[in-house]
C-alpha cells in the first residue's frame, strides 16, 4: 500500500493535568475552527485520494482533484460515499494504511446488509478517548465518578468507545455491558456509581427491573446519564429525568465517522449536541435533491472526517434526519438538533411520511401508555395498515389503557395526518434490546 507524504496536521495531545478543564480547542471561536478545518480537510481528502483506491476512482470519476478544494465550501464538489462505498471495499480495502499500523477493529451488526469495518491506528483510539471524554465532561460527568458502562461490547463500537473515554476523563469504569437487568440493578446498588452509559431504551429496561425488585429508581447514586445509539425524544428525556432524578444528555456517534463522541450534550442547556469540527466537517443535504442547505434548514446528516488516519470518510451520508444550528455552550462548534428520524428508516403510510420518534413523542403524552412499543405495517386488501402495539403503565388499569389507546389514536390521525390501530399490551410483555432496538416490523414486502 501506498503511504501519503502528506504528514498529518494532527497529532492527538497527552491528557491534561486537569482533566476537568475544555480542550483548548473547545473553547476556539467559529473563525478559528474554521481555519483549523480548512488545514485538516486539505490533509484528509489528499490522504484518503493517495492511500484508498476506491477513493481515487471515486474522484477521477466525478473529475475532482483534492487540490480542488480551495476554501471549505468547496467540499461539495467532491462525491458522497455511504455503507454501500464501505461494503464494497469488506473487509480492508477502504483502509489508508498497513495493517501493521492497526490498533482497533469494529464491524456494525450487518442486520440489513454486509457488515461494515472500520479500524484505528493508535492516534485515531487516543483522538476517539478524547472526543467521548470532552462529551461526557460536558453532559456532567466529572473525573473521580464512577461509570456504570452499559453499553454492547464487543465488534459495537459503543462499548468500547465510551470504556475509553470515561478512561481518559479519569473515571472508575464499571464495564457492565448490556443486558442481565437484575444484575445490572445489583451492581448500581453496590457500587454506587455517579453515572450511568446505555441506550435510552434500556435505562428504561433497568428502571423496570428496580421496580420488579420493589426499589425506587430514584434512590440510586447515579447522577447523570449519558444516552446514545438509537434516537430519542424529549418527551424521553423528561420519563428518564423523572423516575431516576438525573440528568440525562445525549451523545451522538457512528461506527463508520468514529463511534461515540463525534457529539455531545451540554447539562447545562440539554439544547442539542455539539459537534467536534476541530475533527469533523457536517453538512446538512436534502435527502432527495443532494442539494447542501444552510445552517437551520433539516436535512440528511452528511460528515467528513479530518483527523483520521486508518479510515478516511469523506461526505458521508448518515441517513441520520436533523438540522445544524449555531453553537451555545461551546460557541464555535455547531450543534445538532434532536434526530428525527432516519431517512432509509422512514414509514410512508399511504402517501404520508412519518417516524417511530412521532409515536414516541406522541404516546408519553399520554399519562397510562408506556415508552414502550412496536409499529407493525402491513397491507391487508391492497390498503396499507399501521398497527401500534403499546404497553399499559404497570399502575393503570387496562381499561384506562385503553382509552389512552383511543386518544393516541386521535392524536396520531390529527398530528400526523394517518391513520392507526392501537393494540394495548401487558406491561413487560414487549422485548426489550441492551442494544439499538427495533421498533418498525414492516410486513408489506410479505404480502
Amino acid at each position: 500500500m501506498t503511504v501519503s507524504s502528506v504528514p498529518n496536521p494532527y497529532a492527538p495531545p497527552a491528557a491534561p493535568a486537569d482533566r476537568s478543564q475544555p480542550d483548548p480547542e473547545e473553547t476556539m471561536s467559529r473563525d478559528q475552527v474554521e481555519s483549523l478545518q480548512l488545514e485538516r480537510l486539505r490533509w484528509s481528502l489528499h490522504h484518503a485520494y493517495r492511500n484508498v483506491p476506491a477513493y481515487t476512482e471515486l474522484f477521477d470519476a466525478h473529475g475532482v482533484h483534492p487540490g480542488d478544494l480551495k476554501e471549505l465550501e468547496d467540499l461539495r464538489l467532491f462525491p458522497y460515499t455511504d455503507k454501500e462505498f464501505l461494503r464494497r471495499a469488506y473487509p480492508f480495502r477502504s483502509l489508508a494504511v498497513p495493517m501493521s499500523e492497526v490498533r482497533r477493529i469494529h464491524a456494525s451488526s450487518g442486520t440489513t446488509g454486509q457488515p461494515t469495518v472500520v479500524a484505528y491506528t493508535e492516534n485515531d483510539i487516543t483522538t476517539w478517548a478524547s472526543l467521548v471524554a470532552r462529551c461526557f465532561r460536558l453532559s456532567g460527568v466529572r473525573p473521580g465518578d464512577k461509570v456504570h458502562n452499559a453499553y454492547g461490547y464487543g465488534l459495537f463500537t459503543g462499548g468500547l468507545g465510551a470504556h475509553y473515554g470515561a478512561e481518559r476523563l479519569g473515571c472508575a469504569v464499571i464495564p457492565m455491558s448490556g443486558g442481565q437487568t437484575e444484575k445490572q440493578v445489583q451492581m448500581i446498588r453496590d457500587f454506587e456509581p455517579q453515572a450511568i452509559l446505555s441506550t435510552p431504551t434500556y435505562l428504561l429496561t433497568i428502571a423496570d427491573g428496580f421496580r420488579k425488585l420493589g426499589l425506587d429508581p430514584r434512590g440510586t447514586s447515579l447522577r447523570t446519564a449519558v444516552l446514545g445509539a438509537e434516537p430519542w425524544t424529549e418527551e424521553m428525556r423528561r420519563e428518564i429525568e423523572t423516575i431516576f432524578g438525573i440528568d440525562a444528555c445525549d451523545i451522538y456517534g457512528l461506527s463508520e465517522v468514529m463511534g461515540p463522541g463525534v457529539a455531545g450534550e451540554s447539562a447545562g442547556s440539554k439544547d442539542g449536541s455539539h459537534i467536534w469540527e476541530d475533527h469533523f466537517r457536517p453538512e446538512i443535504i436534502d435527502p432527495f435533491t443532494d442539494e447542501v442547505l444552510e445552517t437551520g434548514r433539516p436535512g440528511e446528516l452528511v460528515f467528513t472526517a479530518l483527523t483520521k488516519e486508518a479510515l478516511p470518510i469523506i461526505r458521508y451520508r448518515t441517513h441520520d434526519l436533523t438540522r445544524l444550528l449555531p453553537g451555545t455552550d461551546r460557541p464555535g462548534h455547531r450543534r445538532m438538533g434532536r434526530i428525527t428520524g432516519r431517512s432509509d428508516d422512514m414509514i410512508i403510510l399511504r402517501g404520508v411520511n412519518l417516524f417511530p420518534s412521532q409515536i414516541e413523542e406522541l404516546a408519553l403524552q399520554i399519562p397510562a401508555l408506556s415508552p414502550h412499543f412496536v409499529l407493525d405495517i402491513t397491507r391487508p386488501h391492497r390498503m396499507d395498515q399501521m398497527t401500534v402495539t403499546i404497553e399499559r403503565r404497570a399502575e393503570v388499569t387496562r381499561e384506562v389503557a385503553e382509552a389512552g389507546g383511543r386518544e393516541l389514536v386521535h392524536h396520531i390521525k390529527t398530528r400526523i395526518g394517518s391513520s392507526a390501530t392501537v393494540q394495548i399490551a401487558e406491561p413487560d410483555t414487549l422485548a426489550r434490546s441492551s442494544g439499538k432496538l427495533r421498533r418498525v416490523y414492516d410486513h408489506r414486502k410479505e404480502a
